[in-house]
């Protein structure tokens, strides 16, 4: 599917002074309250992880490319075996997304405890501290991959021209069911449209999801 490409307004982003002291007061007041009041969950979904596999980590840090292509390291519950990275280059051909994103439904790196917290995006949970120390936004682009990045056009860059987020119009759009370029699409509609309500409505929209998966895996 061929989608409208609207180029992002960097000059009128960059401006935007107001909203930004807004938006990262905003995300780091939300961001320290849900990890106090979501500690209970944090401890659950931990001792779950150590019991389905009491060898592995129960955190899982990821080379991410964030704002202006800075690399940083991006916080998850490890949702899958220990070795999972190896073995990416051997499922390389089972890729059931085009463009530059790697997805399939049945991962079989995925473990028994992964399965439940990718459903309902707990795994996503402590990237919270990201959005705490200035890495990452509550609302955003996915953060991608270097290995994402190197296949990236001029076009497709100009989701990095702001700082990645929990979440986004993607995740609430279907997340695994949408491709790469209306991934972009959306991400490139979300900075134009970005504003303190549209944050809002998008944050309340992830919430909803905790309780009605969108396809999530």
């Amino acid at each position: 599917m061929e989608y409208w490409k609207s180029s992002v307004d960097v000059v009128y982003q960059q401006h935007r002074y107001f909203y930004r002291i807004l938006k990262r007061s905003f995300d780091v007041f939300a961001s320290l309250c849900g990890l106090i009041l979501l500690s209970p969950i944090f401890l659950i979904v931990a001792l779950a992880i150590k019991f389905d596999d009491p060898h592995g980590p129960v955190f899982y840090e990821q080379i991410r490319v964030g704002k202006l292509e800075k690399p940083f390291e991006m916080f998850k519950f490890r949702s899958m075996c220990v070795n999972a990275d190896k073995q990416l280059q051997k499922l390389a051909g089972k890729n059931e997304v085009t463009g530059a994103m790697f997805k399939i439904k049945h991962d079989p790196r995925v473990t028994r405890v992964g399965h439940f917290i990718r459903k309902y995006s707990l795994d996503e949970l402590p990237q919270l501290l990201n959005v705490v120390i200035g890495e990452m936004s509550l609302v955003g682009p996915r953060p991608p991959l270097p290995d994402e990045v190197a296949k990236y056009d001029s076009f497709d860059k100009q989701r990095l021209d702001v700082k990645p987020g929990c979440t986004g119009l993607w995740q609430i759009s279907g997340r695994s069911n949408v491709g790469f370029d209306e991934m972009v699409h959306l991400d490139l509609e979300y900075i134009n449209r970005c504003s303190f309500l549209f944050d809002l409505y998008v944050l309340i929209r992830t919430v909803a999801l905790f309780f009605k998966p969108n396809g999530a895996y």
